[in-house]
């Protein structure tokens, strides 16, 4: 007989329930009360790299820590920890953690960017109409609130402005400022058809209860706007602030409960990436939400060497929806300075998404999407108009933000073939593989088009150069 199509696999349920961190020497008479204290949590969380080198001085071995304090001094993020991120990274085993691979950079580990990299990479600023506001889809805006987080990720697509400046980078500032946010909904008042604003950042965890309540109330001042999104990461950096920070979670539960009475929908959008990140406080300060009827949904990044693998994947979207977070987006890794060594391919991306479509609802089954370089938006991996594995080159077309561009996603080097990384090392290859690119997805396109009836549907999907054109139809996501 073959195997049980059923999974009856219940270890998603298994949260971790014990004072992990305790095993940090310098925390370990600190009792739970103490370290459920989000206060407590804000003043010992880790800013500078000298804090995190103390933490580790007794745990972990010297060459390592040099390890450690070279890959600081390289880094395009500065830092910033939570005790409850650092107590959960296992130190016994630093190279390999999950955790640690997002939040503490090792020399040792760095490659060389892509050679297609620039600092913003999804062309956030020149989509600015006013500084802080970015406006991409016709109906949408994006509104960066504030430049800080509770945790300051390896991976932040955002690094041209989020977080202190490093020794190499210089940051765009976006603080907090209320003549810039009455710009941004001065903006938006005036621009009738934008219906969907996600605040974010920075990171909407780091905003005062009065700021919440402010910001939240200004939009649902202005009639249009129908659908309003708080991005933030902090229920898997810092959840015991959603269970002690009660003047937080009243200033959030006002703004959800006014945009309710107005038929406004209100959301949180959160950032899961590993199931280790979601422990029994999470799931008590998740319930917080929960029971007040604010709805949770959750945007990972697939990184390399944290998600990067069919049954983590799986793991950690059966753990979402077990404390009441509906799994949305896994994005494949933007191309963002000093963090290739965190990215991985976007045939990584539909293998994984391969597995995970059908081991669970297809509610909480989320889309994995290309957020395509240049300003094309979100993109479903698999809608490409070509893909060359040998280049490591994806090409999307995005019709409704530029009907004739092509976006160009490119792979790790160091993840193609040999054939590739060789093109790839010649400077004067690098125009032409694009170009090469460009004419594979316009010859893909014409001949998809050959095979429209009057009526516009497609008969047949053809194959273009072995590759199966049922994955590739078309780049509308």
């Amino acid at each position: 007989m073959g195997r049980n199509k059923h999974n009856l696999d219940t270890s998603h349920r298994n949260l971790m329930d014990e004072p992990f961190w305790q095993r940090v020497p310098a925390w370990k008479d600190v009792d739970e009360a103490t370290f459920l204290d989000w206060m407590w949590q804000s003043k010992n969380t880790v800013t500078k790299p000298e804090q995190v080198l103390e933490l580790l001085k007794e745990i972990v071995t010297p060459e390592f820590l040099e390890d450690v304090r070279e890959g600081f001094r390289r880094a395009s993020m500065s830092v910033r920890v939570s005790p409850y991120v650092f107590g959960l990274i296992d130190w016994d085993e630093p190279y390999t953690d999950p955790l640690r691979i997002q939040f503490v950079p090792l020399a040792s580990r760095f490659t060389k960017d892509h050679p297609m990299l620039t600092f913003d990479s999804l062309g956030e600023q020149k989509d600015s109409p006013v500084q802080g506001l970015t406006h991409r889809y016709s109906d949408k805006a994006l509104f960066l609130a504030m430049d800080t987080c509770t945790v300051y990720c390896r991976y932040c697509t955002r690094s041209y402005a989020v977080g202190s400046d490093t020794e190499d980078f210089e940051k765009m500032r976006l603080s907090v400022n209320r003549k810039r946010w009455e710009k941004a909904f001065e903006y938006i008042r005036n621009t009738p058809y934008l219906e969907d604003i996600v605040i974010s950042g920075g990171d909407t965890y780091q905003l005062r209860p009065e700021q919440v309540t402010e910001i939240g109330n200004a939009l649902l001042d202005i009639p249009t706007v129908r659908r309003i999104r708080f991005a933030t990461k902090g229920p898997a950096i810092m959840p015991m602030k959603l269970i002690t920070h009660t003047e937080w979670v009243d200033a959030l539960t006002g703004v959800v409960e006014r945009g309710r009475k107005q038929n406004v929908e209100v959301v949180v959008h959160t950032h899961f990436n590993h199931p280790k990140e979601i422990t029994e406080i999470t799931r008590k300060g998740l319930a917080v939400l929960f029971a007040r009827g604010i709805t949770v949904r959750n945007q990972s990044v697939l990184v390399r060497g944290v998600n990067d693998d069919p049954e983590i994947m799986k793991q950690l979207v059966r753990r979402l929806a077990y404390v009441n977070v509906h799994p949305y987006y896994v994005y494949v890794h933007d191309l963002v300075t000093g963090a290739e060594d965190l990215r991985t391919t976007v045939q990584t991306a539909l293998d994984i998404e391969k597995v995970v479509r059908g081991s669970t609802a297809g509610f909480k089954t989320p889309t994995f999407v290309v957020d395509a370089p240049g300003g094309g938006g979100k993109r479903d991996a698999h809608s490409f108009e070509h893909y060359n594995r040998e280049t490591g080159v994806s090409v999307y077309r995005s019709p409704s933000v530029d009907p004739d561009k092509y976006y160009f996603y490119c792979d790790p080097v160091e993840l193609l073939p040999e054939s590739g990384k060789k093109r790839w090392a010649d400077p004067t290859q690098h125009d032409l593989i694009l170009q090469e690119a460009e004419e594979a997805a316009k010859a893909a396109q014409a001949e998809i088009d050959s095979y429209h009836q009057d009526d516009g549907r497609l008969l047949r999907l053809p194959t273009l150069g072995g590759q199966a054109k049922s994955d590739v139809a078309s780049g509308a996501g």
